[in-house]
């Protein structure tokens, strides 16, 4: 028999979900922000929005909101916000910055949009040691990135295209938090990334050059790590099968 499940219980896992809910009010204030061109306000809100993404999950397991709370979906809640802050503003402050111009801004959007809508839907979008399977649509750090180091328009516009496609290739891309391996050193390295990050923020994104240089080798570290360890993996599986063949 389930054990019954207390009032404090469900105000506790209801104000969780609370949290969980606030970042669409992240996410309107930084559409204020990204329509009046104030790339500096705009993510600051979906940095904070990102912060409260980042500490709901913890405390909904913390408080067994599944159990405690079964009618609400905090998955579902969690990806409706998510879609709003990590791809519906960024490619709409892609397109209004201008860093992509002409019919390529359209196009971009709509890469941006669609493939990240499908990527939503996948059920397979996790794999078994957490990794996320295919580019986990985290277009707010890519823009966000664009917008520190100034790529020319045709890098910014192949590597949209690049990250669309990969959006539904079976290549591991990294969940700094939930991935066990190598925790310490991805944990360390997202660190890095947000002091570069609020860096760039501090400089209204025109930062010096080594600045822009370490947000970008941290960026492409956690872009790319998942990738690498798949190819270790692939190798190492290769080489035990070859052992074995020669026993």
């Amino acid at each position: 028999m389930a054990e019954p499940v207390s009032k404090w219980e469900q105000r506790r896992a209801f104000a969780v979900h609370l949290l969980t809910a606030s970042g669409a009010f992240w996410a309107f204030l930084s559409i204020i922000a990204a329509a009046d061109h104030r790339w500096v306000a705009m993510f600051g809100w979906l940095g904070f929005a990102l912060f409260v993404d980042a500490i709901d999950g913890p405390m909904a397991r913390k408080v067994d909101i599944l159990r405690v709370l079964p009618n609400w979906s905090g998955d579902v809640l969690d990806q409706i916000i998510d879609y709003a802050t990590y791809v519906i503003i960024p490619a709409f402050a892609l397109y209004e910055s201008g860093m992509i111009s002409g019919p390529l801004s359209f196009v971009a959007a709509g890469m941006i949009v669609i493939s990240s809508a499908i990527y939503y839907a996948d059920t397979r979008m996790k794999t078994t040691d957490y990794f996320f399977r295919g580019f986990p649509v985290a277009w707010n750090m890519v823009v966000f990135t664009f917008f520190a180091v100034q790529p020319s328009e045709i890098t910014a516009f192949a590597f949209v295209a690049f990250c669309s496609i990969a959006t539904f290739l079976p290549i591991k891309f990294l969940h700094p938090v939930r991935v066990k391996r190598l925790r310490p050193l991805n944990l360390a390295i997202v660190a890095l990334w947000s002091v570069f990050g609020l860096l760039a923020l501090y400089y209204s994104f025109d930062l010096p050059g080594w600045a822009k240089a370490g947000i970008l080798a941290t960026g492409l570290y956690l872009f790319s790590i998942g990738a690498v360890v798949q190819v270790v993996d692939w190798l190492g599986g290769r080489k035990q099968a070859k052992l074995g063949d020669a026993e």
